[in-house]
Parts: C-alpha cells; structure tokens; sequence
C-alpha cells in the first residue's frame, strides 16, 4: 500500500512540474507597451497612468518614454526608429512629421473613438481619407496677461493691435512692472510659437508654405513677414533682462510673481499659474501682426499633437486597445480634463478646468477668430533654424532683413 501510495504521489509530481512550468510562463508573458512622449511636465501623472492600465490589465505594462524641454525629441524618435527599437505608440506634431514617419503609421479610422473627435482636429492628420493619428486636445497661445496689472496700469481695453500694446507697455513701464518676460532661450517659444504668427495670417498659409519650397515666394518679400518686425521688435524693447538665457520655468516665474505683466505661453501654463496663485486673473492677448485691430484680433489654436501607432509593432492590437482605454475609461478621461488640464478634442468630454485662458480659447474658437499652427507643416528641422536665426536677431547680430534672409536659405534648404 505504501509503494502504492508513493507511486501515485510522484505521479502527481511529475504531472505537475509542466502545469507548474506554464503557469511560471504565464506570469512572465506580460506584454509591453512602449510609449514615447515629449511632455516633460507629464512624467508623474504618465507614471499613474501606468499604473492603473497595468492594475486593470495585468497582461499588459506600459512602459512610458519620455524626451523634451531642452532636449530634441524629434532626432531621439529618429534615432529610435533607425536603430529598430521604434515605440508602439509616439506622437506627431502635425502633418510634416507624420508624413516623416508615414512607413509606419497605423489607419485608425475604425477606432470607436473617432466619431466623438472635433472635425477641425481629425483634419491635419486625415490622408487620402484615412485617420493616421488620434487627436488629444485642443491648445492656444498668445501674450498670457495678469488682469489685476492691466488694471493698476490703467488699461481697461485690452490691445488688439501693435499700436495698442505698444500704448500699453508705456504704462505698464510707468507703474514699475516689465512688460514682457521672453523665454527667448526656448526654440519652441522663438523659433516655432512666435513664427508661426506672420505665417498664420496669410491668406492662404498652406498655399504660401507650397510657394516657399517651389521657390515663387519669400518671406523676406512678404509684406506680412516684414510687418511682424515691429511687433517682435516691441517685445525686445520692453522685455525682462537676458532673454536668451531665460528658459520658460524661469519667465513663467517672473510671471507668477507680478514682475512682469505678460508672457508668450499657452494654455498648457494654466495650472501652474492657479497653483502659485489660485485666485490669479489672467487672460490671453493674441500676438497682432499689424494696427488692423479686425484682422489681428485671432488666437492660435490647434491641435498640439496626435499619438499614432506603429504599423509594425508586436502589440499593435494591445496599443490601439490603451487608446481607446484613454479616450473611453473614467480614468483616463480624468486625467484628459482634469491632471493634464487639457481642454479634449472630443465632443463628448468637458474640459474638467475651465480657467481665464481655456474660456478664451474656447471663446475665440467659438467667435470663428482662430488662426492655424502652421508650424507642423514646414520642413523637418525649420524649428531649429528659426530658433537659430531669431535668437541672433535678438542677440544683434543679424538685421532683421539679414534675419529673414536667413530663413528663406534654411527653408530652400530644408525642403529640397
């Protein structure tokens, strides 16, 4: 009987070593989910985010990237991609770096989520009729100003055109606060947001970025471009100290304690201006090209970036399926409106915080006075060579025609 019963037991042993051995496979077969990202001030909420994907999904890890601020994220995402270790999920900024990456890029036009995105924001990213990347929100930017210092200086209008704002910087000079703070150090602050004005204000931008890489325009000939000189002008001569070494944590700063009465920011700057003061007044200013107070009265507002999927990507299911999680879950739509502060491209979530600067966003959205981001339709590498040849104009060493020069050689360049 004991024989037996010893026979039995190692029976039962040595059946259970491979169900043993599965289940230990099983557990190991966590699938991963690679996302690459370049919000910098995300990286703890994206670290939550993981978190609760991997609670509800034990099967799967979301394992977040992430590459900005000072740092070139476009090259990294290259380089990615040329070593073979491209992610499962990254963003684009718009058409340009889509059409980079196009090999790559996954039709999401089946996606459940796509019939509740605003029109306007599918539009950039639409190929051919195919849906190549999901929007996420909705984005704006201008001369962000603080109501009570506008006040104090007596300004009761706010500035629609040059010569106002220029009217405004006197008196806001003459109470003793700065009128400008520039993150001038900041390529995306010179180089993209603020040269995106003089191209948003064409009548035909698209048309007019064609014109620049055929060779049949210039921006050095362009009455728009050679008008803009005096509105950048006018930032320089009423500006806070060094701007070219004054990142965009330290001009938001200079913000947030009243040293200066305006910076050129966007939305995305809201939340840290309510947690330094949560009783802050503030408003957005469109950045004017000209003294046409109708035509120069329009706010950028855009989509800043879309997440696409790699086409070739082991988990491509698996990422298309966190997508959706993001857009349809409770927590994922918490933090769209509420921890990022994001005012949703889609029609069936409200924005969970709704400060001076979203409510001007969506008031100028709604008035139909928005201007484009044009900026995602230039060349791989114009931001850069913008940044370059503006930040020498401000440091003096380029004229403004020098400067504009400058530009049109980086474009010939870049487009060919």
């Amino acid at each position: 009987m004991i024989r037996k019963l010893l026979l039995v037991v190692s029976t039962i042993a040595l059946l259970g070593l491979p169900l043993i051995a599965g289940g230990s496979q099983s557990t190991s077969s966590v699938k991963e989910i690679n996302l690459f990202h370049f919000k910098v001030d995300q990286i703890e909420q994206w670290e939550e985010i993981s978190q609760e994907y991997s609670r509800v999904n034990p099967n799967v890890k979301l394992v977040v990237e992430t590459v900005g601020g000072a740092s070139d994220w476009v090259t990294a995402l290259k380089t990615r991609f040329a070593s073979g270790s491209g992610p499962d999920i990254f963003v684009v900024d718009g058409p340009s770096l889509a059409r980079t990456f196009d090999e790559y890029l996954t039709d999401l036009s089946d996606q459940p989520w796509v019939s509740n995105t605003f029109e306007s924001a599918r539009a950039p990213l639409t190929f051919d009729g195919k849906l190549m990347g999901m929007p996420f929100n909705l984005e704006g930017y201008g001369f962000i100003y603080n109501k009570e210092i506008f006040s104090q200086a007596g300004i009761s209008t706010p500035p629609k055109t040059i010569g106002e704002l220029r009217t405004a910087a006197e008196k806001l000079e003459a109470i003793g606060v700065t009128p400008f703070g520039n993150g001038y150090s900041e390529w995306w602050v010179i180089g993209m947001h603020l040269m995106n004005i003089p191209f948003a204000f064409q009548d035909d931008p698209a048309f007019f970025v064609e014109s620049l890489s055929n060779g049949s325009a210039t921006m050095a000939e362009n009455p728009l471009f050679q008008s803009f000189q005096d509105l950048f002008d006018l930032t320089i001569e009423y500006s806070n100290a060094n701007p070219l070494t004054t990142d965009h944590n330290a001009q938001m700063a200079l913000f947030n304690s009243g040293e200066v009465a305006m910076v050129q920011q966007g939305n995305w700057k809201e939340l840290d201006i309510y947690a330094s003061n949560s009783n802050a007044e503030v408003g957005f200013l469109p950045i004017p090209i000209n003294n046409n107070a109708t035509f120069s009265d329009r706010l950028p507002v855009g989509v800043p970036f879309y997440w696409v999927v790699n086409n070739q990507s082991s988990v491509q299911q698996e990422a298309l399926d966190f997508l959706n999680w993001m857009v349809t879950s409770d927590f994922g739509r918490s933090y769209i409106g509420e921890r990022f502060g994001y005012i949703p491209a889609f029609y069936d979530m409200e924005p969970g915080f709704t400060g001076g600067l979203s409510q001007d966003i969506q008031k100028y959205a709604g008035e139909n006075k928005t201007i484009p981001w044009n900026f995602s339709t230039w060349p791989a590498g114009m931001y850069n060579e913008f940044a370059e040849h503006t930040q020498r104009y401000v440091a003096g060493r380029l004229t403004y025609p020098e400067m504009l020069q400058a530009m049109d050689e980086s474009w010939k360049r870049l487009s060919q």
